[in-house]
């Protein structure tokens, strides 16, 4: 095959068949950014995809400036200031979740280069680590400057307390005749969200900026009351049946751990854990398996059954020797078959600090997004939810899957929590991705398949088809061969032609990479070549929706086929757009990776297959009867629909 340029969120890299051998990155990044900078495609090769300047400012493109402090040496300052000190005020052993407040005082001369840092281990090493610029020119970064040998876990500058280079916060260290303070010190407090990651925490005063920091001083270590405290439980469907359920929590103990539910029902769990060498490399270690690694502790899943669907239950996982977590209400889908499903959907949501800190890969809508759908869930309304690739942008830096765990919980905890995998889980250099992108970071899906174990048929094979009410979900993985002939065509082809749609007259396409966007960006959003292949199907199959994420916005499209509309709604008497699917032509597509990520901007014009375009943060919810489809968007600051539209079948 042909070689094709391609959209990732690094830089751009050469699409080969998936049985060619890869060069190092190491030596096809330079060139392959050389390619990222030139125009030696005609865009009428991309009928679907539509460009803008090489400028790119606010995207996951950038290098965040925190992620440069890992390319200096560290060393003590040199300071005989000896009124320096770091103080955290602090609950100890730290409980599950604490806001601890630390304060740094003595400073003779405020300025804007003192920050903190959570350090974790404690133990971890911090000393000068040249070899890891290599890390940095694998993601795109080809800065030729020395990293920490371990990624703070968070970090913020003293200047976040608005008093402290105003100095307002002062105290006389030293008087001198008459009363008149000869020595002032300054002092500022700054707030990190703690929560049990495990393994203990240390906070580290540094000088000099995060370009090239020197240590000043720091605490001593801090510990988790109970480290083996089972955490983050979600749940997640099994079948079809909606009679059982699978339970996935984190726990620093791998002995056997329970689940109790219902009216005294219990099975036990079954303990695994993913290491340093699970992780993926090449001729330099990644982040995953390198600089970024934390360790996970153990993940426990057990399945419960013998529930019934549509039904609410309550549960609780843990053990005697362990602790036990709350009693937790969920509720189960409804059955493949029945007459109605309520779900929530949404891409490439990822986490943010709930605290002024840093932190790699924020992701700023997430909080907003995940906020509003609580609240919709505890209206007992939803049945289940449907987040389609880029779950954590942990990539590579494992403590952040903890923090995404936490995040999610109130949501995933309390019902069937689906996902599909995305380039930020699976993509790395030479490991069997479609992309030859080290998006992962090195984790090569293995973390994201430990945390979201789906029904698929064996590891490295995320794809799988679930029903829920009239619905067929057929759900691929854009990251793994789709080509014709490969197994996941085979699988795709085979699910869809095997549905039956007196049972679910409703079959939903889910995928992370899009087929179409009017997004403005430097680099490709679509793969041609997926295109090819894959759409066909969709077509043969009456798809009726299609879902990607990917691309950081919302877009919606008539019902399209090879780049061109073969119909379009009618509005209905409330004004909604209304598609006919009783007499179908083709999929209507829908963008939803508008769930954290900072949002990608839409070109100017949009082309005609384009309906609805909304650069805001939100989530869809999506009702479904046996004969009315109906989709919102949802806009997360504001609760409001922003657009809305119905598939009629009759």
């Amino acid at each position: 095959m042909h070689n094709m340029l391609f959209r990732t969120s690094k830089t751009m890299f050469l699409h080969t068949s998936h049985s060619a051998k890869f060069f190092s990155l190491i030596i096809i990044t330079p060139f392959l950014l050389l390619l990222s900078n030139s125009h030696a495609l005609p865009l009428s090769s991309f009928p679907n995809v539509h460009f803008r300047s090489l400028s790119i400012p606010n995207n996951e493109h950038d290098i965040p400036h925190f992620r440069t402090l890992n390319r200096r040496r560290l060393h003590d300052c040199p300071s005989n200031n000896p009124y320096l000190q770091i103080i955290v005020n602090a609950v100890s052993p730290l409980p599950d979740e604490q806001y601890i407040n630390v304060t740094v005082s003595g400073v003779t001369k405020p300025s804007d280069k003192y920050w903190v840092a959570m350090i974790s281990p404690s133990h971890a090493s911090v000393k000068y680590c040249p070899l890891h610029s290599l890390l940095y020119k694998e993601t795109g970064d080809f800065s030729d400057l020395p990293l920490l040998c371990h990624y703070p876990v968070k970090a913020a500058y003293l200047k976040n307390d608005p008093e402290f280079l105003t100095c307002k916060k002062s105290e006389c260290k030293k008087q001198g005749d008459g009363g008149k303070c000869m020595i002032k010190t300054c002092s500022a407090s700054l707030t990190f969200h703690v929560i049990n990651i495990r393994t203990d925490i240390e906070f580290v005063l540094f000088n000099n900026g995060f370009e090239a920091p020197c240590i000043l001083n720091r605490t001593t270590p801090l510990k988790f009351a109970n480290p083996n405290k089972p955490v983050y439980g979600h749940i997640s469907s099994v079948d079809s049946e909606a009679t059982s359920m699978r339970v996935t929590w984190v726990s620093g103990s791998n002995e056997t751990q329970q689940v109790e539910y219902g009216n005294g029902k219990s099975v036990t769990s079954a303990a695994a854990t993913f290491t340093q060498k699970d992780m993926c490399g090449g001729l330099v270690k990644s982040p995953a398996e390198d600089f970024g690694w934390h360790d996970p502790g153990y993940i426990h899943t057990a399945v419960i059954t013998d529930l019934r669907p549509s039904e609410k239950f309550s549960y609780k996982y843990g053990s005697g020797a362990v602790g036990w977590s709350d009693d937790i209400e969920f509720r189960t889908p409804p059955a493949g078959g029945s007459d109605e499903l309520t779900f929530l959907a949404f891409g490439d949501m990822g986490k943010a600090p709930r605290d002024s800190t840093v932190e790699h890969y924020i992701q700023p809508g997430s909080l907003s997004v995940v906020a509003a759908m609580a609240d919709e869930v505890s209206t007992g309304k939803v049945d289940s939810i449907f987040h389609i690739g880029d779950i954590s942008y942990a990539t590579g830096f494992l403590v952040e899957w903890d923090y995404f765990l936490h995040l999610i919980t109130p949501l995933a905890s309390r019902l069937s929590y689906m996902t599909a995998i995305g380039n930020h889980e699976r993509d790395y250099i030479d490991s069997g991705s479609v992309y030859i992108t080290p998006d992962s970071g090195g984790e090569c899906g293995v973390p994201y398949e430990s945390y979201f174990q789906m029904p698929t048929s064996s590891k490295d094979k995320p794809w799988y088809s679930i029903e829920q009410g009239p619905v067929h979900f057929t759900v691929i993985s854009t990251e793994h061969d789709w080509k014709l002939g490969s197994e996941q065509y085979k699988w795709m082809k085979s699910d869809m032609a095997s549905v039956d749609r007196q049972r679910t007259p409703w079959l939903i396409f889910v995928g992370h990479r899009p087929m179409y966007t009017s997004a403005k960006s430097a680099l490709i959003s679509v793969d041609p070549v997926f295109v090819q292949f894959v759409e066909p199907l969709l077509l043969q199959n009456k798809v009726d929706l299609v879902l990607f994420g990917h691309v950081h916005n919302y877009e919606r499209t008539c019902a399209m086929y090879r780049g061109k509309c073969m119909a379009k709604p009618m509005k209905d008497e409330n004004g909604i757009d209304t598609y006919d699917n009783s007499n179908y032509t083709a999929p209507i597509q829908a963008v939803i990776g508008m769930a954290g990520f900072t949002l990608d901007n839409f070109s100017d014009k949009a082309p005609e297959w384009s309906l609805k375009r909304i650069n805001k943060f939100g989530y869809t919810r999506i009702h479904a009867t046996k004969e009315e489809l109906k989709l919102e968007f949802v806009n997360s600051n504001t609760k409001k629909v922003e657009d809305s539209f119905r598939i009629m079948k009759t």
